[in-house]
C-alpha cells in the first residue's frame, strides 16, 4: 500500500486525492491538517528524507509526499501511478469538481 501524505486546502493533494478514491487497497491518504500525529509523522519523513532538501531550500512544503511500501519516498505522482495536478494528462481542479468526463 502506497502512504499519501497531504491536505485537502493544497490543490495538488486533492488532484491526487480524487483519483484515489475507491482504491483504499492500494492507497492510503493520510491528510496531515487533520490531526497533530498526522502531521508530526509528516515533518518527520521531511526532516529526515533527502528527498525533500530542494523543496525545502525553496520554502515548498512537499505534498503530495508518497511513501511506497519498500520504504522509498517520492514527491512525484507518476511514481505512484497517478496524474500530477498542471500535467499535460491533467484537468483543472474546477473540472473534476464539476464533474467533467475524463477527470
Amino acid at each position: 500500500m502506497i502512504k499519501i501524505y497531504g491536505m485537502p486546502t493544497c490543490p495538488y493533494c486533492d488532484y491526487v486525492h480524487q483519483q484515489i478514491i475507491g482504491r483504499e487497497e492500494e492507497f492510503e491518504y493520510i491528510n496531515i491538517g487533520e490531526n497533530i500525529r498526522n502531521m508530526g509523522a509528516f515533518i518527520r519523513l521531511r526532516d529526515n528524507n533527502p528527498v525533500f532538501d530542494h523543496l525545502k531550500a525553496i520554502g515548498d512544503v512537499g505534498i503530495p509526499a508518497f511513501v511506497f511500501e519498500d520504504g522509498r519516498v517520492s514527491v512525484d505522482p507518476a511514481d505512484a501511478g497517478l496524474i500530477e495536478y498542471g500535467s499535460a494528462a491533467a484537468c483543472s481542479i474546477q473540472d473534476h469538481k464539476s464533474g467533467r468526463k475524463g477527470c
